[in-house]
Order: C-alpha cells, then structure tokens, then sequence
C-alpha cells in the first residue's frame, strides 16, 4: 500500500545531505587549494549519492508497482487506502514494518558495497605506490 514511501523519504534526506556535504567539501578543497581526499578514496558526497540512487531506484520502481495494481491514484488522497480510516492502519503497519525493512535493507547493502570498494581502491593505490607509480 504505501511501503515506498520510507524509501523514498529516505532517499529525500540523503539527497539533500549530499548535496550539503558536496558543497562543505567544495569549500574546504578551495580553502585548501589541493585536492583534499588522496586518489584512492571516493568523496563522501559521491558514496551518499549513489545511497540516494538506490533509494530512488527502489522507491520508483515499488512506487510503479503500486500504482499499476490500483493502490495509488494520480488524484488526491492519493492512497486508496487514505479513504477509509481502517485500511490507513493497514497502510501505517505496512509502512512500519515492510517500509523500514526495505529502507534498513537498502542502506545496509550499500554500506558493505561502499565498505568494499573503499578496500579496493585502497588495495590498488598500495599496489601501484609498490611498483614506483605505475598501476598494474
């Protein structure tokens, strides 16, 4: 019934941390005038960003999918379930449980991924300072 919209909300605030966090680090490279994060780690704004891809991806997709089996309307209240008291219940409980198990879900594989490549691009950039400069 409305179980995107935790994701969603979700991928609402981290869109807009990203956002802030890109332009604190716009700032303080400009202050610094060098590169501030060496050539082996992504920015935290781009790995909040690809959070935020995820989220969006699956909300759109879920929100797709509810709308093609009549639980959305383009018109207001917008959930059908909105129109009776007893069903919004429903729609809290689903929100509450299949909602933030989603969301919960979808941050915890993105913070392995993003764990993962941090190790890799780590491992590369010792790789390549062992061999003078050149990566393999």
């Amino acid at each position: 019934m409305a179980c995107f919209l935790v994701p969603a909300t979700e991928a609402i605030v981290t869109t807009i941390v990203a956002k802030a966090v890109k332009s604190h680090e716009a700032k303080a490279e400009e202050q610094t005038k060098v590169k501030a994060l060496g050539e082996d780690k992504l920015p935290l704004s781009k790995k909040i960003t690809r959070l935020s891809g995820f989220l969006w991806g699956g909300s759109g997709l879920l929100a797709f999918e509810h709308l093609w089996h009549g639980e959305i309307s383009p018109f207001f209240p917008f959930l059908t379930a909105a129109k009776d008291p007893s069903e919004m219940a429903a729609a809290f409980h689903e929100m509450a449980t299949t909602g933030t198990t989603m969301a919960v879900t979808v941050t915890a594989v993105w913070a392995v991924l993003t764990i993962v490549s941090d190790k890799i691009l780590k491992r590369k950039s010792h790789e390549s300072r062992a061999i003078g400069g050149e990566s393999v």
